[in-house]
């Protein structure tokens, strides 16, 4: 972990300061909550979680780089991020964003990849066949997660129920853990991002994401996203805690089409309860029952 110089009074009290920059979502109705009708997972399914303050301390501490890139765990969503379904019963059948398959092939190559949509598990495994090789399944994907990976009830795994992908699932999953390259190491926030275009389900620890915006399946849309993502990720290869480095410099478009990493972290949180409204519409068909 990254300490800074400050005394730990100081570093409680930066941890403090992030915890009520994060609203309480359920008090306050989100854009999210308005327009879509989501419904919010049972308290059999977690609720709605929130960053720990073992987690937004850790997150304070002042970012440092490191001269030579570290293992990272790549986090990677499929529908709205990677690919667009224009047809929920034939998962077979989607539109690739741009530089798709190249991003992908970079990442499997140069990082270790977990897949995880919350879309049914067949269909799942039917978008991941046509993505990847079969070299890069056998070699380079370490696990590949759906909706039966999210710890819901039956009655929420059937409904249009918000998924919240909580990182330390992966964290604490043997498998997964196994599989990292170093053995004084461990997956954890200092090593992991999630890559999904859906800012909320990444609410547990939002300084571990990297939101993109909604691929709705135009194959001329600019700017071109996954390449900007691949930059990211290279800078986030060499900083010693992930965490510490999203907190003051996310991921962000600008109108230039350059990534904006560099945002304050009130800008950068300010939006963490609100999901933008079309990959909202979107992100909730993908969570209904026959996807």
């Amino acid at each position: 972990m990254n300490l800074s110089t400050s005394s730990p009074a100081a570093a409680q009290q930066k941890a403090e300061k992030l915890k009520k920059q994060l609203t309480n979502h359920n008090k306050i109705p989100t854009k999210f909550q308005r327009k879509s009708q989501f419904k919010v997972p049972s308290k059999g399914s977690g609720g709605v979680p929130e960053p720990t303050p073992a987690y937004l301390l850790r997150a304070s501490f002042l970012a440092r780089t490191v001269p030579e890139p570290r293992p990272i765990l790549v986090v990677i969503d499929l529908n709205g991020t990677i690919l667009f379904r224009p047809r929920r019963d034939e998962p077979s059948v989607f539109i690739e964003r741009p530089h798709a398959r190249q991003f992908l092939e970079y990442c499997t190559s140069t990082f270790h990849v977990v897949i995880w949509s919350s879309a049914q598990p067949a269909n799942v495994r039917a978008m991941y066949k046509q993505l990847f090789s079969e070299d890069q399944e056998k070699n380079a994907v370490i696990a590949v997660w759906a909706r039966d990976k999210f710890g819901l009830t039956k009655e929420d795994y059937k409904e249009r129920t918000m998924c919240y992908k909580r990182l330390t699932r992966l964290w604490k999953d043997k498998n997964i853990q196994a599989a990292r390259p170093l053995p004084n190491e461990v997956w954890d926030q200092g090593n992991t991002v999630l890559i999904d275009d859906t800012v909320e389900k990444a609410r547990s620890e939002p300084f571990n994401a990297i939101t993109v915006p909604e691929f709705k399946g135009d194959i001329n849309e600019q700017p071109d996203v996954l390449p900007l993502v691949h930059d990211y990720l290279n800078t986030l290869a060499h900083q010693a805690d992930i965490s510490t480095y999203i907190r003051t410099s996310p991921f962000k478009i600008t109108a230039d089409g350059g990534d904006g990493g560099g945002a304050s972290v009130a800008n950068a949180m300010a939006d963490v309860p609100i999901t933008t409204g079309t990959a909202a519409a979107s992100e909730l068909i993908d969570l209904t029952a026959d996807n």
